[in-house]
């Protein structure tokens, strides 16, 4: 799947992208972590979360007691979406369609990893799986069931490294961690339950 996802042609996103940033980790993880789309450096580097945001996350999981290597991390968008300014290549949100073309993909990484939960990272992956009326603002950090699956949605890491102040991105990240906390709740409940 991730060398025929270099030849996706589903939307035009292909055409300003590095490659394709197909998901990664461990077969048959218990937890898929999903984001928008790759950022900058996961285009140049073929590899999701490998960013600023990426570290975030590993710190994250880490404080959170989640091993990065018992997971799955990927995007709802295979390609990164962009606009220039100056120098730098800065993330332009996805559209609807683009999301709809990149699907197939997701779809068939669930499908084939079969994660007991699904952590939505951000309102495009919120949206693109929970609904497009879905507010992680009002529902992060609960676990939801659907078709044998739980989720649970948060923040993309990427708002933490965007908030105004130390403060207040000292604040989010505890939040964010609490709530990934509570993904390691259902991993050690699953378990429990097997």
């Amino acid at each position: 799947m991730r060398e025929a996802a270099q030849h996706c042609r589903g939307c035009d996103l292909w055409k300003n992208a590095t490659q394709a940033v197909f998901g990664e980790g461990k077969p048959g993880a218990e937890v898929m972590l999903v984001g928008e789309q790759p950022g900058d450096q996961e285009d140049l580097q073929g590899r999701p979360f490998v960013g600023p945001a990426g570290k975030l996350l590993d710190r994250a999981l880490e404080a959170a007691g989640i091993d990065r290597d018992d997971v799955y991390v990927t995007n709802v968008v295979k390609h990164f979406k962009w606009e220039p300014r100056g120098k730098r290549r800065i993330h332009k949100k996805p559209s609807a369609m683009e999301i709809a073309a990149c699907r197939p993909w997701f779809d068939e990484e669930v499908r084939v990893v079969k994660p007991s939960v699904i952590v939505c990272m951000g309102a495009t992956a919120a949206q693109a799986l929970l609904g497009r009326n879905f507010k992680v603002t009002q529902e992060r950090g609960k676990v939801i069931s659907r078709e044998g699956i739980r989720f649970v949605a948060t923040v993309h890491p990427s708002s933490i490294l965007r908030a105004p102040d130390d403060q207040t991105r000292h604040a989010e990240m505890a939040h964010f961690i609490e709530d990934l906390r509570v993904v390691a709740g259902q991993i050690s409940g699953h378990r429990k339950a097997a």
